[in-house]
This record gives C-alpha cells, sequence and structure tokens, in this order.
C-alpha cells in the first residue's frame, strides 16, 4: 500500500465510526471513546502510526465493554482489522 490508501483506509475508519456516533442504540460512554479516536485519526500533527496505534488501544478497549450491541462489536473489529493493515514505518 501506498501512502494514499493508507489515508483511504483511514478515511474509511472514520467514516464507519461516525456511523457508530450516530446510532442511538451506542451506549454514550462507547461514543465518547470513539469521538476520541475519530479526533486522534484527523490529526495530521502526529505520525499515522502513532495515530492507529492509539486508535488500535481504544477500540480494543471498547470492544470488550459489556454494554455494546452485538451490531456494533462488529463494526468495531472490522474496523481493528482495518487499522491493523497500517504498518510502523507508514
Amino acid at each position: 500500500m501506498v501512502k494514499m490508501e493508507y489515508k483511504q483506509t483511514i478515511q474509511q475508519c472514520i467514516n464507519e465510526l461516525d456511523m457508530i456516533n450516530n446510532d442511538n442504540s451506542v451506549p454514550r460512554n462507547i461514543k465518547r471513546s470513539v469521538t476520541e479516536i475519530i479526533e486522534i485519526l484527523k490529526d495530521d500533527n502526529e505520525e499515522l502510526f502513532l495515530r492507529t496505534t492509539k486508535s488500535l488501544s481504544i477500540l480494543s478497549d471498547v470492544s470488550s465493554d459489556p454494554n455494546l450491541p452485538m451490531h456494533t462489536g462488529t463494526l468495531i473489529w472490522g474496523i481493528l482489522g482495518k487499522l491493523e493493515t497500517i504498518p510502523p514505518e507508514a
């Protein structure tokens, strides 16, 4: 993947995170975490790999939340998979 493809991957993740944020069945604590991840991913002042690592950490915590709706968990695991494709040298 070239750097442009990584940016597309990040944008896809942001779009999916926005879907989670707009879902009325998602608890507020999860929405707060999702909003934080979106802000981290949009911050171009930080290295791409650092942004993805921070996001992966938060998403991992969110994915184990007992209040997480099943359909949202599926979306989160998909986002985790996409972010994991970004290598450290990106």
